[in-house]
């Protein structure tokens, strides 16, 4: 099933950002099995990340859980917020 999973940055934390950045490419890489979409959020100003978003399908919500734990911006304590949600995605035929 379709997890989001919604992460938002610590106020001031662009240096670590940029410190892991390269072992959280490595790790989406890794784990692009089931991935549909995911990226960084902006500030208004488009060229601040602020946080980052993935949808992902995961047998169950502790595979999104242990997803997540294991993300190397989360391990480092880049974010403040995370939320995991099942996903629906609706088309228009």
């Amino acid at each position: 099933m379709l997890f989001a999973i919604y992460m938002l940055d610590k106020p001031d934390s662009a240096t670590l950002r940029a410190e892991i950045g390269k072992a959280h490419s490595a790790y989406m890489a890794a784990n692009e099995d089931g991935m549909r979409m995911g990226g960084p959020l902006y500030a208004d100003d488009h060229k601040t990340m602020i946080g980052s978003v993935v949808i992902k399908d995961f047998n169950d919500r502790a595979a999104a859980e242990s997803f997540t734990s294991e993300e190397p911006y989360n391990a480092a304590g880049l974010f403040k917020t995370v939320l995991i949600n099942p996903f629906g995605a609706f088309v228009d035929n």
